[in-house]
């Protein structure tokens, strides 16, 4: 029998191939892939072969290599690297590194324990951050290979508890994959064990807010929320929720595991009419100061664990004792999760030490809660900060109390991007910021457009009366934007569950860096460092500064790679292959969608995020594309069984486009039954030559034309439905249509704008326009904007 109760076993395969060892009396070499090595030594020959914090599976199918040994010196050759190692133990002197073949066209090499460059991965905490905070070492490296030491980690046992490892051991993983950031993730997954699959419901906006609500008070609030159409699909109710005035003998009041019955006298009843409204019940734990007499649980866990619940002696809060864990999980959690709570909040608060050297608490609490939840039926989620790699095992992540400042909004786009470098995909952040700054509408709306193009969708403020994010709480026109954006998070949901499906199956983040997708294009690297790819099919940067003073628009630097890139929100038509600055009014932020790109989206209101009855399907034409559409419960284990369905949507760019729409594929349980169609094709000429057929034979449908939009719709036929179009030619935003909205909003001199205007309607080319535009003198930023007008790809044909 084990120290712990087998619930809490993390499935491991830690051995390796022996076929991919070269091993000699004090060092030992395993080949894992062409470019990645594990490298160890040991005084005394003993290696490690259990599992890791962060290694939980060494078995690697064996690629090809090559050892030549001669005069002393060991050479270990794949296709990616040269590994050279002279004997003794592991120093800059005696083990180094090259790349080989296509990765070697550099004259880079690595030495052991030698700082190498790398691009940064992420960080455990923005708390009381305003602005930027130095992030920790990722695995990625454009120039140089990367090195992870896993020496100091603990020991997954096979019993599930943790083991400390003999010191002095050299334990290193090295990477040589360059700029190839999918397969460096692809091995680190192997090697640390894969993204979980997100329940649905986490993919929805979450409502939350440090206060102290009472039970009606929530209700009522979720009520308003629902009148007004503003969708949430979970609940985070912070510390409030259990005890928080008590008596100083049983502690400071942070920790709490009992419902606080004068605020909320029926939880049960409040969960109920939370899921009942389509959300989820989250809550919020700081547990470090044990389990106090005064909980509901204390006497049954005192009883568990020996000790005389008389003397009303606190339970220590200790995650290095098994039978502590195992009766914090079955006498203190379980019990409020049979209450109906879904998922945990874990605000930490224990510090970073504990009694087994090295081990962090954190750690700890991520595990073993995630392992908690693993043996029901229904999907994990946990909601915690960052706790080192190997983090992304656990989603989801919490990044702390930020500050409300447009410096914090201007870091996280990039702190989120460039956390897939340590392969944690799935951030949570304080959308709006948690405290400080001063009211600032327009920097709210801008957060909460981020939010909507973020990992989570997370709402959050602290206990001030004003700073709570309820959109009816700014003017008129944020308040609209606001509740638009939510809106649109809650439509996207089709989209962002497949990525889900991606990120779990394929290991690609929903949010990568520009450079994982065009890793040969040096403008990737440089400049726009807060642009990055929002799944496969969009890309987008945000606008992280105050609107520009003449112009009243926010804008941002952007790099459009080759191609044809059609704006999400409007009908505006970018050519690729150059950098501009782009300017967005507030009802709008820069996502881009490249020709080809298909976006299913729901096409629905409210708080159900279940897979959508009416679906509508935009389509940015231009070029070939396919995306397929894959559903599940959105909440159970059957996805391991393979209970899904798959809809593959392709559309072909040509002379007489055609757009088909497969019949869905999978398991009838999971198929939506009489679903509804709406092909929305963005930014073309209205046309009547369509046709839509089931079989080879004539289907039903309806068209409508606006705004330079063309919608099809039809109802599910069970079958492939094929859509031709006799002729579809793209037809963006006109530029002086454009430049006459800049000008009628320009904060400049009226008197200046007819002429201004008659310019962008002369017969002039685009570059005689813009010569006289600035010989006017009008102000550099009005004059950018007219720029990007006059730059936008107007017809085909």
């Amino acid at each position: 029998m084990g120290r712990i109760n087998e619930r809490y076993r993390y499935k491991t395969r830690p051995e390796c191939n022996e076929a991919a060892v070269v091993k000699g009396d004090k060092y030992r070499f395993t080949v894992l892939t062409p470019a990645l090595i594990r490298l160890e030594y040991s005084e005394n020959g003993c290696f490690e072969d259990r599992a890791t914090q962060l290694a939980v599976n060494r078995f690697f199918d064996v690629p090809d290599f090559h050892v030549i040994e001669n005069d002393g010196c060991l050479r270990i050759r794949t296709d990616c690297m040269e590994l050279v190692y002279h004997g003794g133990q592991f120093s800059e002197y005696t083990l180094t590194a090259r790349f080989r073949g296509e990765k070697g066209r550099n004259e880079h090499v690595w030495r052991y324990g030698a700082s190498c460059s790398n691009m940064g991965g992420t960080a455990r905490t923005l708390d009381n951050v305003d602005g930027e905070c130095e992030l920790e070492e990722g695995i990625m490296s454009r120039h140089t290979m990367t090195a992870i030491d896993d020496s100091r980690s603990l020991i997954i046992a096979d019993d599930g508890w943790i083991d400390t490892r003999e010191k002095g051991i050299a334990d290193t993983y090295l990477f040589a994959y360059r700029s190839d950031f999918y397969g460096t993730l692809e091995a680190f997954y192997k090697l640390t064990g894969g993204v979980p699959l997100l329940p649905r419901y986490a993919l929805g906006n979450w409502w939350s807010r440090y206060y102290k609500y009472s039970q009606e008070e929530y209700k009522d609030l979720m009520l308003k929320f629902e009148e007004k159409g503003i969708p949430f699909s979970v609940a985070v109710i912070d510390m409030d929720w259990h005890k928080t005035d008590i008596d100083p003998k049983y502690g400071s009041g942070w920790t709490g595991f009992s419902w606080n019955r004068d605020l909320f006298p029926d939880p049960r009843a409040l969960i109920r009419f939370l899921k009942e409204h389509g959300m989820e019940t989250t809550l919020n734990l700081h547990p470090a100061e044990g389990i106090a007499a005064h909980e509901d649980a204390f006497r049954a866990a005192a009883e568990q664990l020996g000790i005389d619940a008389e003397r009303e002696d606190a339970i220590p809060f200790n995650m290095t004792d098994p039978k502590f864990v195992e009766c914090y999980f079955e006498k203190v959690i379980r019990p409020l999760e049979e209450d109906g709570v879904t998922s945990w909040w874990m605000d930490w608060q224990q510090g970073d030490m504990t009694d087994i050297p090295g081990l962090d608490p954190l750690w700890m609490l991520n595990h073993y809660h995630y392992a908690d939840m693993q043996g029901r039926e229904k999907r994990p989620m946990l909601l915690s900060r960052y706790s080192g790699l190997g983090s992304h095992r656990y989603p989801v992540g919490f990044s702390g109390d930020v500050c409300s400042t447009w410096d914090s909004l201007n870091f996280q786009p990039y702190f989120t991007a460039s956390a897939s470098n340590a392969g944690y995909g799935w951030w949570s952040h304080d959308i709006g910021g948690h405290m400080g700054g001063i009211r600032d509408e327009e920097l709210i709306v801008r957060w909460v457009q981020l939010g909507v193009f973020s990992p989570i969708m997370r709402l959050h403020s602290t206990s001030n009366d004003f700073m709570s994010k309820e959109p009816w709480n700014y003017g008129m026109e944020a308040e609209a934007v606001i509740t638009d954006f939510l809106r649109l998070r809650h439509r996207l949901i089709p989209y962002l569950y497949t990525m889900n499906y991606r990120a779990y199956k394929e290991g690609i983040p929903l949010v990568q860096p520009m450079y994982y997708v065009y890793p040969d294009r040096f403008e990737a690297y440089i400049g726009q460092r807060n642009e990055y790819f929002f799944g496969s099919e969009l890309m987008v940067s945000p606008i992280t500064a105050p609107a520009e003073a003449v112009t009243g628009l926010g804008s941002v630097e952007v790099w459009l790679p080759d191609g044809l890139w059609f704006d999400f929100f409007s009908p505006r038509i970018y050519k690729g292959g150059r950098t501009l600055r782009v300017y967005r009014d507030i009802d709008c932020m820069p996502v881009f969608a490249k020709a080809g790109a298909i976006v299913p989206m729901a096409e629905a209101d409210g708080n159900d995020i279940g897979n959508p009855k009416t679906m509508r399907i935009a389509v940015f034409p231009g070029a070939d594309g396919s995306f397929c559409l894959y559903e599940d419960d959105g909440g159970d284990m059957g996805y391991l069984d393979g209970i899904c369905a798959r809809t593959l949507i392709e559309y072909r760019h040509g002379p007489r486009p055609e757009l088909t729409l497969h019949k869905a594929e999978g398991d009838d349980s999971v198929k939506v039954k009489d679903r509804s169609y709406i092909i929305e094709l963005r930014s073309i000429r209205d046309t009547d030559d369509i046709s839509v057929k089931v079989n080879g034979a004539e289907y039903g449908f309806m068209k409508e034309y606006r705004d330079r939009n063309l919608y099809i719709s039809f109802e599910d036929a069970d079958s492939d439905i094929v859509i031709s179009f006799g002729d579809l030619r793209i037809a963006g935003s006109k530029a002086e249509d454009e430049v006459f909205k800049l000008l009628l909003k320009a904060r400049c001199d009226n008197k200046v704008k007819p002429y201004a205007y008659s310019l962008i309607t002369s017969e002039r080319n685009a570059w005689e326009t813009a010569a006289a535009v600035r010989a006017i003198g009008l102000d550099s930023e009005l004059e950018r904007a007219i720029a990007e007008a006059l730059s936008l790809y107007e017809e085909e044909g």
